[in-house]
């Protein structure tokens, strides 16, 4: 894990200025790929990578799985990376803020924490108690003595708890608890999401899914978000191409469809290309 602090001085500049994509890969192989296709940080997937263990979504992966797993994400390229850490693994804010330092010691560059508790339903967090948590990460985050982007979620529109003005009444109580950066994911629309940008002066990300995939990198740029993040889409699309090709194969006994494979030169290229000065084992 080579000069992380020129990683996080780029990652902090760049939320400053403009509007940048930052893919979630959920293994080694996919985070070099993406490197190599040119993205400029990347940000770990909690569904991604539960699915890679053979597990669902939401609060199957424990706090020490996702360490050593970002862990694996920040060597596998000299991109910086932000670990999607759902609730933060607890309830508790003390417990959230131990959370944010041990990101910083596998050399996360940021980390997001979710509103949102993870049991059955996907109840949020009162708002009190998500603030508070909020605001004891952010005093962590700023105990490291080097940039760490603190990215506080409001996932409550999303898990149909909550409406937009309570997410919004969220995320600016978030900006005040000290969050680098505040996300809505999946409001109803682009205008949604325009009220999410206008209502905080802190930087927004905004996750290309649900009604807002038809939207365009300059799309969102005009809408003013500062960051655009994937989730688990890609890793979603990688899994129906599976589920597509096993069905050809094994309902249809049709080889055909494998013919949209890529070359193992072009994957060999991409994954030496990702790996740059970290590539060495």
């Amino acid at each position: 894990m080579t000069n992380l602090a020129e990683r996080h001085r780029r990652f902090h500049a760049l939320h400053q200025s403009s509007c940048f994509v930052i893919p979630n890969p959920w293994d080694m192989g996919s985070a070099r790929m993406m490197a190599a296709s040119g993205a400029v940080a990347l940000a770990t997937t909690s569904a991604g990578f539960a699915f890679t263990l053979g597990r669902p979504d939401m609060g199957r992966v424990t706090r020490e799985e996702a360490l050593r797993h970002a862990e694996d994400i920040v060597r596998a390229t000299p991109l910086p990376v932000s670990g999607d850490f759902e609730n933060g693994f607890a309830d508790a804010p003390d417990a959230v803020a131990e959370t944010i330092r041990l990101a910083a010691e596998v050399g996360l560059s940021g980390c997001s924490i979710e509103d949102t508790r993870m049991v059955e339903g996907n109840p949020a967090y009162a708002f009190d108690l998500a603030v508070e948590r909020i605001r004891a990460a952010a005093d962590a985050a700023r105990s490291l003595g080097h940039p760490f982007i603190l990215c506080a979620r409001a996932d409550g529109v999303m898990n149909g708890v909550y409406d937009l003005d309570e997410a919004i009444r969220r995320i600016q109580a978030f900006e005040k608890a000290g969050a680098d950066l505040v996300y809505v994911p999946v409001p109803p629309g682009p205008e949604e999401l325009r009220r999410v940008v206008q209502s905080v002066g802190v930087p927004v990300n905004g996750l290309a899914a649900g009604p807002l995939r038809q939207l365009t990198v300059p799309d969102f740029a005009a809408l003013g978000v500062r960051r655009i993040s994937l989730g688990s889409m890609i890793a979603r699309v990688t899994h129906a191409a599976i589920a597509e090709q096993m069905d050809a194969i094994l309902k249809d006994g049709s080889f055909a469809k494998l013919s949209a494979a890529a070359s193992g030169d072009l994957i060999n290229r991409m994954l030496a290309a990702g790996a740059g000065e970290t590539g060495h084992e």
